[in-house]
């Protein structure tokens, strides 16, 4: 199952194991079982000083596992292989287990140690989910802290039966003591704040303490991460507030046209951004959304960000990198089946399609990608475009019309997504050069029209385009002066990661002239 590559990796990382504990599984004669019994007498192999494994295993899930530390009360459990995009997840969650320190903020761990109640989370991911590791490793790591906290991680294309019952078209997806909990990316830091209610009022405190900034950055794309770096290179006090560092770029599987990196991931990028920004003395507020901007009173004044969990912020420049997020078709159905037919992230939420009939509403580059993606796993795909031809570049188009399970429709209006029972069955669209309406049953519809900038906290402040995009000049200027902008929230052209970045070092060379004159 695993090549001597991968072992020679997983025994170095194995050596880390410091504390001794045991894996229990509970099997059945599937062949997905004999599979886990396989990598998990791998795992005992590398280790077998630190590690035991035992397969008499009662629990009802199989194939499932269970990691329990000698002597604690932990409650991890995996069921399914924990391979594909979680097999980096298993791999933490031994190396914890076995006294591994984790690389998370001991403000972090201590709000999970201190958590009291009675947590059972349910983790329904898919092995080609990118958002899904994420969500893993948080809900494993509370486990293994908490002995409050049990965590069963369950991988959907296993337990189908149970995915179709319990009605999940969208994962990740989490279930606390059987009820929804919460879906999407979520970071430790969040589910925290979610589960101890008094930590929003506390940590608003914390951030009104602060001391101005020399230039406060509000987001963590790929625009704000670039801006602290090269102000903070100028040797001024720079700090960031972003709800996740790293913004859409986390939600973004392959990356191939950032110079000078060949191919990587969203996640795998959104990391290497934040890890760049903290080489230097950036100050990273993450989980914080701003709720309004006020200008600064007088000429050379502070300019303050208020923030949505009551705290706020100040700096004698700011910079505004807020990005974009998915733009919706804005048609009926399509709230009422958001998570329960209708998605956004086909990497994530395909495989729980697989054999059913789909559609993708958009015609660009991501709808055609996305398109093709599904058509190795559902029975059928079809493409609704509003213009009278494909947007998406021609290579794309060149694959997608040699693919036979798809079908696609330009010059068509997308009027209405349907469905019964909770779930979607079809969706409706008007042919433009006839008016004829048509339906199309289906299964799941997955929305690839592009992007809406985040930036509805700011009208009535600064002036804004007619599409909500923050207005700036060729310095990255805004109508307000010391506040500058830059990337997916702005007016500049072309949506694209390196104009991003580029832009957000900009913006921080625009603040750091401003301070000059300023100080002047």
């Amino acid at each position: 199952m695993l090549d001597d590559t991968l072992k020679a990796q997983l025994g170095a990382y194995l050596e880390r194991v410091t504390q001794p504990f045991e894996i229990v599984a509970s099997l059945d004669d599937s062949e997905t079982s004999r599979e886990t019994l396989e990598l998990l007498q791998t795992i005992v192999g590398l280790r077998s000083d630190k590690i035991t494994l035992k397969a008499d295993g009662q629990d009802a899930r199989r194939p499932s596992f269970t990691l329990r530390r000698d002597g604690s009360e932990t409650q991890l459990r995996f069921a399914g292989l924990p391979l594909g995009h979680e097999f980096t997840s298993l791999v933490l969650a031994l190396l914890w287990t076995g006294g591994h320190p984790p690389k998370v903020d001991q403000e972090a761990i201590d709000q999970i140690k201190g958590l009291e109640g009675d947590f059972n989370f349910e983790v329904y991911m898919s092995l080609t989910c990118h958002n899904c590791p994420d969500v893993v490793q948080a809900f494993s790591l509370m486990a293994i802290l908490n002995p409050n906290v049990k965590t069963t991680v369950i991988e959907g294309g296993a337990f189908q039966d149970e995915v179709n019952a319990r009605e999940i078209m969208a994962v990740p997806m989490v279930f606390l003591n059987g009820q929804v909990f919460g879906s999407g990316r979520m970071t430790v830091e969040e589910i925290v704040a979610k589960l101890d209610t008094g930590a929003a009022a506390k940590d608003a405190t914390k951030l009104s303490a602060k001391e101005p900034y020399d230039v406060l950055i509000v987001g963590g794309g790929p625009a704000g991460a670039a801006a602290a770096v090269y102000a903070a290179r100028k040797g001024i006090r720079t700090g960031v507030a972003a709800e996740r560092f790293g913004g859409q770029v986390n939600d973004t599987l392959a990356i191939e046209n950032y110079i000078s990196v060949l191919e990587t991931d969203g996640p795998k990028f959104a990391m290497g951004l934040e890890a760049h920004a903290r080489t230097y003395d950036v100050d990273i507020m993450n989980l914080q959304r701003a709720e309004q901007l006020i200008p600064a009173a007088q000429p050379g004044g502070l300019i303050e960000v208020k923030l949505t969990n009551g705290g706020s912020l100040k700096g004698k420049t700011v910079i505004i990198s807020t990005g974009a997020r998915w733009r919706n078709v804005n048609v009926p159905g399509e709230q009422e089946y958001k998570n329960k037919g209708v998605a956004y992230c086909p990497h994530c939420d395909g495989p729980l399609f697989k054999g059913k009939r789909t559609a993708v509403i958009g015609g660009g580059n991501s709808g055609i990608e996305a398109a093709i993606d599904l058509a190795g796993i559902v029975a059928h795909v079809t493409v609704i475009e509003f213009a009278d031809q494909l947007k998406a570049d021609a290579v794309l188009v060149r694959k997608l019309d040699s693919l036979p399970n798809v079908t696609v429709h330009t010059n068509a209006q997308t009027t209405e997504i349907t469905g019964a029972d909770g779930k979607v069955n079809g969706l409706r669209y008007k042919d433009r050069a006839t008016n004829e309406e048509h339906l199309v049953p289906l299964e799941g519809v997955f929305v690839q029209i592009g992007l809406v900038p985040n930036t509805e906290w700011l009208k009535g402040t600064l002036e804004l385009s007619r599409h909500g995009e923050i207005v700036v000049d060729n310095r990255g200027a805004t109508s307000i002066p010391g506040v500058f902008a830059a990337g997916d929230a702005t007016t500049v052209p072309f949506k694209q990661i390196v104009i991003a970045a580029g832009d957000g070092a900009k913006a921080a060379l625009s603040a750091f002239d401003h301070l000059i004159r300023a100080a002047g």
